[in-house]
C-alpha cells in the first residue's frame, strides 16, 4: 500500500468559529495551531497546507492560568538600548488585545514559511463581531471539550 500524499485538489477547508471567552489561552492556542495546520484530518499531509479558516471571537476575554498575566513579552526595536517589554495584561487591556492570542499560536506552529502561510488563515477579534458571516463557520466548543480549558 502506498503513503496517501495529498494534492491541491484533496484539500477541503472549512470556517472554525472558536468562543474565547473564558477558555486557557494555551489551550485554546493549541487547539488552533491543530486546525490551521490540519492535523486533525486524516488526509494530512506535512508539506501542504490542509488548515481550516479559523475564525476565534472574544480575544480580550481569554483566561490566563496562574501569574501568566504579569509575564512579559518582549521585543528590540534594534537601537542600543533599545530592549521593550509590556506585560500581557497591559496587552490584553491595551488597542490591540487580539495579539496575545495571535503570538500563542504563532508560537505553537513551526518557524517555517508554510506557517506564515497557515497564519493568514487565522482571524482574531476583540469582540463578538465578526464580518465573515457569509462563510457560515461552523461553531467548534472549546469548553465543552475538557473540563480544564475553561477557569472562572
Amino acid at each position: 500500500m502506498k503513503t496517501f500524499s495529498a494534492t491541491p485538489a484533496d484539500i477541503d477547508k472549512k470556517w472554525i468559529l472558536i468562543d474565547a471567552e473564558g477558555v486557557v489561552l494555551g489551550r485554546l492556542a493549541s487547539i488552533v495551531a491543530t486546525r490551521l495546520r490540519g492535523k486533525h484530518k486524516p488526509s494530512f499531509t506535512p508539506h501542504m497546507d490542509m488548515g481550516d479558516n479559523v475564525i476565534v471571537i472574544n480575544a480580550d476575554k481569554v483566561q490566563m492560568t496562574g501569574k501568566k498575566r504579569d509575564e512579559h513579552f518582549y521585543w528590540h526595536t534594534g537601537h542600543p538600548g533599545g530592549i521593550k517589554s509590556r506585560t500581557k495584561q497591559q496587552i490584553l487591556e491595551g488597542a490591540h488585545p487580539e495579539r496575545v492570542v495571535m503570538q500563542a499560536v504563532k508560537r505553537m506552529l513551526p518557524g517555517n514559511r508554510l506557517s506564515r502561510k497557515q497564519m493568514t488563515n487565522l482571524r482574531i477579534y476583540a469582540g463578538t463581531d465578526h464580518p465573515h458571516e457569509a462563510q457560515s463557520p461552523e461553531v467548534l466548543d472549546v469548553k465543552s471539550m475538557n473540563k480544564k480549558n475553561t477557569r472562572s
